[in-house]
């Protein structure tokens, strides 16, 4: 049971919900292409985390199987005591991947939007799995049921889903035990004093509890001290890898290693050595933006709403794809993966305005044919096989036929000047 891929209805209706609250109280909260890079990010996520996702449960359950102290039952009081659990070793992960470069490197996506929305809380990075399982392996070796650990863990992530919201303002004593929108904007803020602030999931005591709770006071200024000035998921998630490696390249002796050991901003003494976070204001603070023409925005638009339809069937399938014995299926599951990886990069690329852009996309386009032909054992394969070309078609045909007719108006009167007596 994926809980993530039975959300994603609700997270899309509760998307509209504050991006309508939004227009109704005359604030800005969307940005349409930071929001697309934002599930562009949280959707590469879900489509290498299956692979993740098994191989994680497969070592809680050998440690369960084969160390476990004790064999715990999946009861209400002890499936609250796990909740609990889960929530204490997230915050020391989530602390950890403030502190860490090597773990920052993987964390940084999420905090990369210079807007707070909703959707950034779909925004996540691609490989921070690779760190944040190994915080849970205790609860596996005190006998908590793999299955239960999972669950949890996928519950404590919903829980945060509502707490990127800033139409949400103060809420009173809920706000002394649990995590909040208030609390959770101070975390992604990149002023000064909110830098490495209320690393909570659920239970905001344990920031109370070891000194990283920060109040809300000035207005907060989103996003990381060093801009990412992207809408490319793929440079999202290694940008900050390459930035290590080149500084540890330049690095001497065990400065090298240290690149990756030590917090974001530390250098060796020869690079400059410790770097803080500049002051910034949020009357002041210039976001980052690309003008892209409206259709252009319309076809994007169109393109990934049929690309969240291909993940939410990725999501609820991949598993039963990738463990079976059907070579077929496995199959399958790469080709779907990669035309979904694909069509982010290609979609990022049209939102940046890239010469590279269109035909990355008209690529894309064939390889969604070639796909569907992979699936032809599918139930709802001939119906796809006509709309699926029609669909492009008539995508391509609204953003090309205007330009198109536009250019020969403008050469019709160049000749006729030219022609003229």
């Amino acid at each position: 049971m994926n809980l993530v891929a039975l959300s994603v209805p609700i997270f899309l209706f509760l998307i509209a919900i504050e991006f309508v609250a939004g227009l109704l109280r005359q604030r800005k909260v969307y940005a349409f292409s930071d929001f697309v890079t934002n599930i562009s990010c949280g959707i590469g996520q879900q489509v290498l985390g299956a692979f993740f996702a098994i191989l994680t449960f497969a070592a809680y359950r050998f440690i369960y199987d084969e160390w476990r102290i004790f064999t715990i039952p999946d009861t209400w009081y002890y499936a609250l005591l796990l909740f609990i659990g889960v929530d204490f070793f997230y915050y020391w992960f989530h602390r950890l991947s403030h502190e860490i470069n090597a773990i920052w490197a993987t964390h940084i996506v999420h905090h990369q939007s210079e807007e707070y929305n909703l959707s950034v809380a779909l925004r996540q990075s691609w490989f921070q799995t690779c760190f944040s399982w190994v915080f849970y392996i205790p609860l596996s070796f005190l006998g908590f049921s793999p299955v239960l650990m999972v669950i949890i863990v996928a519950l404590n992530t919903l829980y945060q889903f509502w707490i990127h919201t800033k139409l949400i303002r103060n809420m009173g004593p809920f706000e002394w035990i649990f995590n909040t929108p208030s609390h959770h904007r101070v975390h992604h803020g990149s002023n000064p004093k909110y830098i490495d602030k209320n690393h909570a999931g659920t239970l905001i005591i344990w920031d109370r509890m070891f000194g990283t709770f920060q109040k809300e006071e000035e207005e907060v200024v989103y996003g990381i001290t060093v801009p990412l000035r992207s809408w490319n998921p793929f440079h999202a998630n290694f940008h900050y890898w390459q930035e290590l490696a080149a500084h540890a390249s330049k690095a001497r002796g065990m400065d090298k290693i240290r690149m990756f050991l030590k917090s974001p901003g530390w250098f060796p003494a020869d690079q400059g050595g410790v770097k803080h976070a500049p002051e910034v204001n949020a009357a002041s603070f210039k976001k980052f933006g690309i003008e892209v023409l409206p259709r252009i925005q319309w076809y994007v638009f169109l393109q990934f709403l049929f690309t969240i339809g291909a993940v939410t069937y990725y999501m609820f399938f991949a598993n039963d794809w990738i463990l079976g014995d059907n070579f077929s299926n496995l199959a399958q599951c790469a080709g779907l993966a990669a035309f979904i990886l694909l069509t982010i990069f290609s979609l990022g690329a049209l939102l940046e305005n890239r010469g590279y852009g269109w035909p990355v996309e008209m690529l894309r386009l064939v390889a969604g044919m070639a796909l569907i032909l992979l699936f032809s054992d599918e139930a709802w394969f001939s119906g796809m096989l006509l709309f699926y070309p029609l669909m492009q078609v008539t995508l391509l045909a609204y953003v090309f036929i205007p330009s198109f007719l536009r250019t020969q108006t403008q050469t019709h009167k160049t000749t006729a000047k030219t022609a003229a007596p």
